[in-house]
């Protein structure tokens, strides 16, 4: 079993994955700005700011597998990008594997391009922080060899607002956002932390961006 620290680890996507990894017998920490609302069994919870170097480095002390679920919100907002390097340079310094939860918005429309937050019709709400997951996206793929990473991108009907229900069904993609025959795109929270936990526990996308959906 891996010891897996998740940054973030009170949200929507940390808080399914950490329950994931948990309920498989992975040793696992949920690292978040504020105690959560209630125990997760199998969940250690440790609280600090990620923007706090020590509180940081006591997260992840000892972690085998690194997990970024944050969002550019409140006191990360700005520095969000140097933030996720510096967690980067951490996992690499410990040989620590990194997964981070990835945007809908930097997927690809189809191959070749655009992505899907260039369309016109995209949320300009939305339109930042896709371009930030897409800056973070590149930032990896330009990192040093040694850093072991994968970015699992959740399809656009992701999040509290339709969390779903688990089917232990879903497809894998690359960087192309998956759409069924309907032109839906969505996956319950459950499903999408099995799908990121699947990838701890057999690596299939080392140094990869890859999706999920229905």
């Amino acid at each position: 079993m891996a010891r897996i620290t998740v940054l973030g680890g009170t949200g929507y996507a940390g808080g399914a994955i950490a329950r994931e990894a948990a309920a498989r017998g992975h040793d696992v920490v949920a690292f978040s700005r504020s105690a959560p609302d209630a125990d997760i069994a199998g969940v250690v919870p440790v609280t600090g700011s990620a923007l706090v170097r020590a509180d940081l480095e006591r997260a992840v002390a000892g972690a085998e597998v690194i997990v970024v679920a944050l969002a550019p919100s409140g006191e990360l907002e700005d520095g969000f990008l140097k933030l996720n390097e510096e967690i980067a340079e951490l996992a690499r310094a410990a040989g620590a594997r990194l997964g981070v939860v990835g945007g809908a918005g930097s997927l690809l429309v189809a191959p070749g391009g655009p992505k899907v937050f260039e369309a016109p019709e995209f949320p300009e709400r939305f339109r930042g922080y896709a371009r930030l997951s897409d800056q973070i996206l590149q930032t990896l793929r330009d990192s040093d060899p040694d850093l072991d990473w994968f970015v699992l991108s959740p399809p656009q009907g992701f999040g509290h607002y339709a969390p779903g229900e688990p089917t232990g069904t879903f497809r894998l993609g690359g960087d192309v956002l998956l759409t069924d025959a309907e032109g839906k795109s969505h996956i319950s929270g459950a499903d999408f932390a099995t799908a990121f936990v699947n990838e701890i526990e057999r690596p299939a996308h080392r140094r990869e961006r890859f999706t999920v959906a229905y």
